[in-house]
């Protein structure tokens, strides 16, 4: 559920490790969007590229982060666990994958929002409903 973007106060961490969704909109407002995300045992998300900046905070779990400017070539790659946070600029290119033994739970603030009010995608190869 989107409590978008009327004014919201919310434990972060605890909504993120309920979430079971690979991506639900938290919160959405005109600048600023708060997003979750569950990604399963050793599932990598896509390689992806967004014109928004993005700060991403993982909650639970372990995995890596591959970012650059080139999707041939992400040149950047950090191991990730519980309490890390990374930050990717608009425009480039970026993949996550968990290499734990249980779920990653996950949240991303995009600035500004990158998905429509109410998005909702309950599997990485789902379709978004809003």
């Amino acid at each position: 559920m989107d409590y978008g973007p009327n004014p919201f106060v919310t434990s972060i961490n605890w909504d993120t490790k309920q979430n079971n969704y690979y991506r639900s909109a938290l919160w959405t407002a005109g600048n600023l969007q708060v997003m979750l995300i569950s990604l399963p045992v050793g599932q990598k998300s896509d390689v992806q590229i967004n014109d928004t900046d993005q700060f991403i905070n993982i909650v639970e779990g372990q995995g890596v982060i591959e970012s650059g400017m080139n999707k041939e070539n992400l040149d950047f790659r950090v191991r990730v666990s519980d309490g890390y946070a990374i930050m990717i600029p608009a425009n480039t290119w970026h993949k996550f994958y968990n290499i734990g033994t249980k779920e990653i739970k996950l949240y991303v603030i995009y600035g500004p929002p990158q998905w429509p009010q109410g998005t909702t995608v309950e599997t990485l190869d789902g379709e978004p409903t809003s």
